[in-house]
């Protein structure tokens, strides 16, 4: 992105620059048509030019009290609702339904951070994040990437670090 483009700030952007969190914004065009949802992290990943391990999605659940837990994975993985549960100190998980998405959370599909959401939620980021210096996330809007330190971003949203992958 040249020093011209000019790009309008998201929630997330702004969490992370009020909390002095470091973060790079990377930006992809947005052509989702005949790209299936499953596939649609790698491809970004891919235009961006990042290994896909690093790129991760957010996925909210459900607890069965109806709290929410927010769980960040790698693009190309499934998300283990047994682990995430085990993991947040739940009976169990479900995945919560897309149309709940943004009158919680404040995000659309394809564009779910876990940062800057409507209210924080615990959140659990898969343990493979370590293995990586700086890892990417949803920056908030559909064509916006930020990529992070993974300690930064669990320290940030007192996340815990968990095996959660299938």
């Amino acid at each position: 992105m040249s020093r011209r483009e000019k790009v309008a700030k998201t929630n997330a952007m702004r969490e992370l620059e009020r909390a002095g969190v470091a973060f790079t914004v990377h930006t992809y065009d947005v052509e989702e048509e005949g790209v299936p949802q499953r596939d649609l992290g790698l491809r970004i990943a891919r235009l961006l030019g990042a290994d896909p391990d690093s790129q991760f999605k957010t996925l909210v659940t459900v607890t069965p009290s109806g709290d929410h837990v927010v769980c960040c994975i790698p693009v190309c993985e499934e998300l283990d609702l047994k682990k995430a549960a085990a993991a947040a100190g739940e009976k169990s998980l479900a995945m919560m339904h897309v149309r709940d998405l943004e009158p919680v959370c404040g995000y659309v599909r394809g564009a779910c951070s876990p940062v800057g959401m409507k209210r924080r939620f615990r959140t659990l980021v898969d343990e493979t994040a370590e293995l990586f210096d700086e890892v990417g996330i949803s920056g908030g809007r559909k064509g916006i990437t930020l990529t992070l330190s993974p300690t930064d971003l669990a320290n940030f949203l007192s996340a815990t670090f968990a095996d959660i992958t299938a």
